[in-house]
């Protein structure tokens, strides 16, 4: 059996793997689950599933935990540092799901253990991307990508040149407000914006998928996962969700990946790579689709598509500060503090406050650097919602 573990386990993401495991028994071993304040789901999955370990992010939810396995074989811990020995925990597959830059440390430790890492968390790549990559180099590990756009031009581009690639193409939604007049955007509610027209997704990747900023994520993403150049990447709007990327090659070809919104696919792709597995995912009926509309993004709707275009100019640690300047923003916005717009003024201000001071030109940020980036852009960012609100 593979051993494996699922970082942000209570998540969608984590849900659709768990749900792939429990459809083939005996074909994995579950090491550690790890989740955050649902420790009642990440008890009873941890259960089910026979894991050695089950840890919640959260110290103060540890009697709970404890609670909620008693009488079970299961080793109950809690506290980011716990997470992160989880990762650590000899296994063969570990699933990174864990939401934001919290997910950094802990895939870090499943590749430097080289476990075969499939990335959810595109936030480990966009703060840290050369570190990761290296890392996974000098430790033998291999990470797989997860998210649908990646794992998509990932097959696109099996037993191609990766040389002969001229132009990605990663897909957008548009999300909740694509429709929107832009006037009305100013007010637009937390939970306007949590409510996704094809996907079923967590709150706050959700309400990127509404700003954008998660294919602005993506887009780095993409850079430092396959080393493709900035110019070399595209985004386009396709209110159909089904193809979730296209890869253009030097002689004019396409090479499209078409499926249902289901993130199954792509769990899946990772869980059982290199072959193909039958998944419980449904047909694609392409009569009754009818149709696949395409538009580019408008610039003034979405800003965080041009914040990242300058990120990926600046390199260095310019992805933690966006990131982390990110995260901040739209913790702010969820709270109340700011408007929808106000997001990227935010993430923009913060950038050009601390990105020239950061050594932005340096490609070789380590892990010390990088945490000290993402702190202090949390900062910023705090300040600059303060300074915007009187």
């Amino acid at each position: 059996m593979k051993r494996i573990s699922i970082l942000g386990a209570t998540g969608s993401v984590g849900q659709n793997t768990i749900d792939l495991v429990r459809r083939d028994p005996g074909t994995f071993q579950v090491v550690a689950l790890t989740g955050g304040q649902n420790v009642a789901r990440l008890a009873s999955d941890a259960i089910s599933l026979g894991a050695e370990l089950a840890v919640t992010a959260h110290e103060d939810r540890l009697e709970d935990l404890r609670a909620a396995l008693e009488g079970s074989d299961v080793e109950a811990a809690a506290g980011r540092e716990a997470v992160i020995e989880a990762a650590a925990r000899p296994a063969q597959w570990v699933m990174s799901a864990i939401v934001g830059a919290a997910g950094l440390r802990p895939g870090l430790a499943a590749i430097e253990q080289g476990a075969t890492l499939a990335l959810a968390n595109k936030e480990t790549l966009v703060a840290a991307g050369p570190l990761v990559m290296g890392a996974a180099r000098k430790h033998g590990a291999r990470i797989l990508p997860v998210d649908s756009e990646h794992s998509a031009i990932f097959q696109a581009l099996r037993g191609e040149d990766s040389a002969a690639v001229s132009r990605v193409i990663l897909t957008a939604s548009g999300g909740a407000f694509r429709d929107w007049p832009l006037e009305d955007l100013a007010a637009a509610t937390p939970d306007e914006a949590a409510t996704h027209p094809n996907w079923d997704m967590g709150q706050r990747i959700t309400i990127d998928s509404a700003s954008m900023f998660n294919k602005a994520l993506e887009m780095i993403e993409a850079r430092e996962f396959f080393g493709f150049q900035p110019e070399q990447i595209e985004v386009v709007i396709h209110p159909e969700s089904l193809v979730h990327a296209l890869v253009g090659f030097c002689d004019g070809a396409m090479m499209a990946h078409v499926g249902p919104p289901d993130m199954r696919h792509a769990v899946g792709h990772a869980m059982y790579w290199p072959e193909r597995h039958a998944l419980p995912i449904d047909q694609l009926d392409l009569a009754a689709v009818a149709q696949l509309s395409f538009r580019a993004p408008d610039m003034r709707r979405y800003p965080a598509l041009r914040l990242a275009r300058e990120v990926m100019a600046a390199r260095g640690l310019a992805g933690a500060i966006f990131n982390a300047a990110k995260e901040r923003a739209l913790d702010h916005f969820i709270a109340g503090h700011i408007g929808f717009c106000d997001m990227s003024p935010v993430v923009e201000e913060v950038l050009n406050r601390l990105v020239p001071e950061s050594g932005g030109t340096s490609d070789r940020p380590t892990l010390e650097t990088v945490l000290e980036a993402d702190h202090l852009a949390r900062q910023c960012a705090d300040a600059v919602v303060t300074d915007r609100n009187g």
